[in-house]
């Protein structure tokens, strides 16, 4: 795989790279760059994480060395369990990662995070730092933000260390991370690290429809991979998905940014008099079809339903481990 083609794999389906220029000469100089994303354990794997793990199965391809770090004490700090329910989503999350796939260097956050060395980062950089701008940087993520912690706001300057400590080229994340990961890319060169190279992908809407993003703390919101199949089924069928509409459809988002990187394909079955079955081998002829009405809502969404657990199954027996 030429330089090109490794951009354009990384390029697909992400909002934004910061900075395209910046990673081609990364791949350039570097024969396996370091890459990264980082996660609260703090509930099973959903769709919306599927995304973000998704993109590192293709910065994997391109050559990149992955590292998945599993953040129990930013869990903890965002308030998000005791580190006993942490501890055990770890575990599941270990196993999930690699029923998907994806191998990666699973490291926990408590196994370096302690360091006097990362204190002493940490503390430096919180000189540099207003708390406005910690507050900002934390609107997407943080829990409970209108009253938030000064636990929460350790979080953003974390996790900027992080990458310091370990070694990472690109930080990879969902759009929500944008602020953190500027935040570092302003901050770590104060600390003699250069400013990590970053990589935002979409956020699924809500099943429930637009004004939020996919969240499985809302009931009908979102799916797991702890899911049955009859719940995926449900949670499918009762999704948003109006007729013609592409904009903010997350049913169109999961085929998109879940089940074409995964299976490369979606077939669509139904009756003769309907049109027949199709087998689409290209996102963007689902979207087109869609567009014009020739793919009815229910249809897709039965499409969607089969496919999500073919992708989901073998990570739920993971899970059940």
């Amino acid at each position: 795989m030429d330089i090109k083609e490794k951009i354009a794999l990384i390029k697909r389906n992400t909002v934004e790279i910061v900075t395209e220029e910046e990673l081609e000469k990364l791949l350039k100089e570097k024969k396996q760059p370091i890459t990264y994303c980082g996660y609260e354990p703090s509930g099973p794997i959903h769709l919306g994480h599927l995304v973000t793990l998704t993109k590192l199965k293709d910065l994997q391809q391109a050559g990149f060395k992955v590292i998945v770090l599993l953040a129990d004490i930013h869990a903890y700090l965002n308030k998000k369990g005791d580190f006993k329910q942490i501890e055990k989503e770890m575990g599941h999350w270990s196993k999930g990662i690699k029923a998907l796939g994806l191998k990666a260097d699973v490291i926990k956050g408590t196994s370096f995070q302690f360091k006097k060395e990362y204190w002493t980062d940490v503390l430096q950089i919180s000189l540099k730092t207003t708390l406005n701008r910690g507050l900002r940087s934390m609107q997407e993520i943080a829990r409970d933000i209108e009253n938030a912690t000064i636990s929460q706001m350790f979080y953003p300057l974390m996790q900027a260390v992080d990458m310091k400590f370990l070694e990472v080229d690109v930080g990879e994340g969902g759009l929500e991370q944008r602020k953190v990961q500027m935040l570092a890319r302003d901050l770590l060169p104060g600390i003699n690290y250069k400013a990590p190279i970053c990589i935002h992908t979409p956020l699924i809407t809500s099943l429930k429809g637009p004004g939020s993003k996919m969240s499985k703390s809302i009931p009908g919101s979102g799916i797991s991979v702890i899911d049955t199949e009859e719940e995926i089924k449900q949670a499918v069928k009762n999704a948003y998905c109006p007729e013609k509409i592409i904009e903010e459809n997350p049913i169109l988002q999961i085929t998109r940014l879940i089940i074409f990187p995964h299976l490369n394909q979606l077939k669509v079955e139904r009756p003769a008099k309907f049109g027949g079955s199709i087998m689409f081998k290209k996102y963007e002829d689902v979207e087109d079809v869609y567009r014009e009405g020739k793919l009815h809502p229910m249809d897709l969404k039965n499409a969607v339903a089969t496919a999500l657990e073919a992708i989901i199954k073998p990570i739920r027996a993971y899970f059940k481990k």
